[in-house]
């Protein structure tokens, strides 16, 4: 798949169909790929870390409380790169890993440049480097596009944000997120497995990781969202991770995304974790609120 050989974009499930030659789409990506950062990042779950994450500029979900949302905006911008200078900025990057562990590649948002990922990694290959490819997803994907990347990547680290269609309209604007989401991770499921596989030193080799963000006020969708995953994956092998970081971006949001999380809100979705037999994964502290404020006007270093 390539914008050369298909004239209008499909990548995601909006099917907007724009001409990005000559348009940006609903996300706000035109014909150029445009990344906000590129960084070796240590703030992942365990077996993902170190790993150099590529941060693709504009986002097909548009989340009202997003929180990279200086990069994921429609109106912003990053650096246009070739898959050339993008991949010597890799290898650079992947010349500071100890030389016993294998490269990690993180593709953060990427499927509205889905179709120029195989030369990324191609190019990266051609430098000497053989990376675990994670591919770090919203979970808002086409099964179509998804297939186009079978091969390509090796660990699906995928966003379970929504099973509750309405506040999926509300907050993300996408009233078809919990049925778009069930399919992108039955497909991702299917190309790498329910599970997760990793080296002698616990590095991820292969396999899934889904993550699911808790909101203040929406503890329903939450508990619908595990119980979504314990039907669908086998909880004793999934490994989990529950996401407490959530703070305010900015002012003017509406109650209930004007506060953070409670313990009691959090304490419910954990309890219900446990019972629901997950036992892979993690589960932040709920001061990960007071730690995870990422500034990607610091481009090489946003975590710091």
């Amino acid at each position: 798949m390539s914008f050369e050989d298909t004239e209008h974009c499909n990548l995601c499930p909006r099917m907007c169909g724009v001409r990005r030659a000559d348009a940006a789409g609903f996300c706000g990506a035109g014909d150029a790929v445009e990344v906000s950062s590129v960084c070796l990042h240590r703030g992942e779950e365990p077996p993902l870390n170190p790993i150099v994450n590529v941060f693709f500029s504009h986002c097909n979900l548009q989340c009202i409380y997003c929180q990279n949302w200086q990069i994921s905006g429609r109106e912003g911008s990053g650096e246009r790169y070739s898959a050339e200078a993008l991949a010597d900025r890799i290898a650079s990057l992947f010349a500071q890993f100890p030389a016993q562990r294998q490269p990690m590649l993180g593709l953060v948002t990427a499927a509205h440049y889905a179709d120029r990922l195989p030369a990324i990694v191609e190019a990266v290959r051609e430098r000497g480097f053989a990376p675990t490819v994670v591919y770090n997803s919203g979970g808002y994907e086409s099964v179509e596009t998804l297939r186009s990347l079978e091969g390509l990547v090796d660990v699906y680290l995928p966003d379970l944000k929504y099973m509750d269609g309405e506040l999926a309209a509300r907050y993300s604007h996408a009233p078809d997120y919990p049925e778009a989401a069930a399919a992108a991770l039955t497909e991702m499921k299917r190309q790498v497995g329910g599970g997760l596989i990793t080296d002698n030193d616990g590095t991820a080799c292969r396999g899934m990781i889904v993550r699911h963000l808790v909101l203040p006020g929406a503890i329903d969708n939450s508990l619908q969202c595990l119980e979504w995953l314990a039907d669908h994956f086998n909880p004793f092998t999934l490994h989990l991770s529950l996401m407490a970081q959530y703070f305010p971006p900015h002012t003017g949001l509406s109650a209930p995304l004007d506060r953070t999380l409670t313990a009691d809100e959090y304490g419910a979705v954990t309890t219900r974790a446990e019972e629901l037999g997950f036992t892979e994964g993690w589960v932040q502290e709920l001061e990960a609120r007071d730690n995870y404020r990422p500034d990607f006007d610091r481009k090489e270093n946003p975590f710091e």
